[in-house]
């Protein structure tokens, strides 16, 4: 039954905004939607949720809508036609538009004869590149249909509970209290399920620092680690720092984690992020010419999360289907090559690292670890771990556990 509901104008506007900065402009989805979310604080969280959810899932379908429309054309930049589009995917939504003057004439006959057309092809029906398609599947083979699926599901939401400052009982507690319902994760220690999409960090848990927002996939990584309390631990390309921050709660706030990256303003993210939580034995650290040299046998546990193609995460960051190019993935490649050969130095003789991506390619992920044990005979593999979309349910990541002899 079609959903017969008022749809406000500035709502669609909105949206329409939105897809014409991501796709015209090229900025990332989740900062047009928060920009244009900050540009109208009048909007309710229905108005918002609205919004944000319909941008994100037109984005993540741009290609089916696109072939329904008439083009199948995934680098459509014909601004005119966008309104058009958000009708066509409200109508797959079960929304009857047939009073609405809002999206112009959509022929409805048409639009389902072409949806029927596109499940049989996946490139159209999960909305993937051509060379996306056939790059995948050529690693992963058999796999790839399942993880495709899986990929073009919307995310869950995951919390990490702040043990510094929290237990996850008590964290439990206080959110059932507000109706937030979240559930454990089973394998994941510190994660939970958020049951009902909502803005966490409206509450006041959040600012208060009783938990931060990560894929409990991500969480694995640093529980893989073995990090102990005293330890010095070498986090050497942190970013904002969210498996930084993990790793002091397993570290009880003792010892001292050195957070590295190239981009001064992440680190400061991090800095104001490691405050709310009430951490105090993280040092955020610019890499400069001579960081890592310097740096070089210090680490008791070290970890390598690389800049890598993002594929295993797809459903948080959909337009990276669009914006991602096949010569990227082969640059990123070497990048990854080159940190786990020069950062790997780090590592103290006894110690363990951690190399990570959020991939699902091997040549992303084992191959690179292959390669590097192959060139680095003190170094040796304790254990992996992929963390599969479509099995489990998260991300998809790569972990491997490395020892130096």
């Amino acid at each position: 039954m079609s959903k017969v509901i008022k749809l406000f104008p500035p709502l669609i506007e909105a949206i329409e905004k939105a897809l014409v900065e991501i796709f015209v402009e090229n900025r990332k989805a989740d900062k047009a939607i928060s920009g244009i979310l900050k540009s109208n604080p009048k909007w309710g969280s229905r108005d918002r949720g609205f919004i944000a959810e319909n941008t994100y899932d037109i984005v993540r379908n741009w290609r089916l809508i696109n072939y329904c429309y008439g083009k199948d054309d995934v680098n459509n930049k014909l601004t005119g036609t966008y309104r058009e589009l958000i009708g066509i995917w409200l109508i797959f939504k079960g929304y009857d538009l047939s009073s609405s003057t809002l999206f112009g004439k959509i022929d409805i006959e048409k639009i389902n004869e072409r949806r029927a057309e596109a499940e049989k092809d996946r490139r159209i029906k999960y909305s993937v590149a051509d060379w996306m398609d056939e790059k995948i599947s050529e690693e992963i083979g058999e796999a790839w249909p399942a993880e495709l699926e899986a990929l073009s599901n919307q995310a869950e939401v995951f919390l990490r509970v702040n043990t510094t400052k929290i237990s996850k009982e008590d964290l439990i507690k206080l959110l059932n209290e507000k109706e937030v319902e979240v559930s454990e994760v089973e394998g994941v220690d510190s994660a939970l399920l958020l049951k009902k999409r909502m803005n966490v960090f409206s509450l006041e848990e959040f600012r208060k620092g009783f938990f931060e927002v990560q894929d409990a996939g991500s969480q694995m990584i640093s529980e893989l680690l073995d990090i102990q309390p005293e330890q010095r631990v070498i986090d050497a390309c942190a970013g904002a720092g969210g498996k930084t921050l993990h790793m002091a709660n397993i570290m009880k706030n003792k010892g001292r984690i050195i957070a590295l990256d190239v981009e001064e303003h992440k680190l400061v993210e991090l800095k104001s992020r490691a405050k709310r939580n009430g951490l105090s034995n993280i040092e955020p650290k610019l890499i400069e010419s001579k960081t890592i040299k310097r740096l070089r046998d210090t680490a008791d546990r070290l970890l390598l999360d690389v800049p890598c193609s993002g594929l295993g995460v797809l459903k948080r960051n959909p337009d990276a289907k669009w914006k991602l190019k096949l010569e990227f993935l082969e640059e990123i490649k070497q990048v990854q090559a080159t940190i786990l050969q020069d950062y790997s130095k780090i590592l103290k003789s006894g110690g363990k690292m951690v190399y990570a991506t959020c991939s699902i390619l091997p040549s992303e992920n084992e191959k690179q670890v292959e390669k590097f044990l192959a060139n680095n005979p003190d170094y040796f593999l304790i254990k992996e771990n992929k963390v599969s979309p479509a099995k489990d349910g998260f991300d998809g990541f790569y972990m491997a556990l490395i020892g130096r002899s």
